[in-house]
């Protein structure tokens, strides 16, 4: 019997050009320092919202460090990101008080409203919608997190009417 192999459509191409000249300090600051991975990453991350492709290969060429070994750190923690995200994360909690609360329906309104899935950023690039496991702040449950920002016992159109308003405010 012959097995033949599914390709996977690639969903998000890395076509964003980035001066990676904005990571020179970074790299020049841990390069030949002991356990600098993590540090570059965040710090890559921290500058360029995400961690590009290309950085990846420019960390890899300064420091030494393996491909395989960043990717592996940078798909194991949950912290890092390698595709670009909205300048507003919406971070909606499905933990247990918020799911017995109908977080599922504020998702549901916000991804109807901002047409986008859970983990997706829009194309204008204003909003990326994420499902967490806990805010911490159960007994403001269903909330949901922009920012810094919290907000609490929410309904499905209070949550849009929120964003809406951000978007509003972004316009201005």
């Amino acid at each position: 019997m012959r097995i033949e192999r599914i390709k996977k459509n690639q969903e998000y191409q890395d076509n964003d050009k980035v001066d990676l000249s904005l990571i020179d300090p970074l790299l020049a600051k841990y390069k030949g320092k002991k356990g600098n991975l993590i540090p570059i990453l965040q710090g890559c991350q921290h500058t360029f919202g995400y961690i590009p492709t290309d950085a990846f290969i420019k960390i890899s060429e300064v420091t030494g460090l393996k491909l395989s070994d960043m990717y592996g750190v940078a798909t194991f923690y949950a912290q890092f990101r390698l595709k670009p995200v909205g300048k507003h994360i919406i971070k909606v909690c499905h933990g247990t008080a918020c799911h017995v609360q109908n977080a599922n329906l504020i998702t549901e309104a916000i991804q109807e409203s901002l047409e986008v899935l859970d983990g997706e950023t829009t194309k204008d690039r204003l909003f990326t919608l994420e499902s967490v496991a806990c805010l911490g702040c159960c007994s403001l449950a269903p909330a949901m997190m922009i920012g810094d920002d919290t907000f609490a016992k929410l309904t499905g159109k209070e949550a849009v009417n929120i964003i809406k308003n951000i978007r509003i405010k972004e316009s201005n």
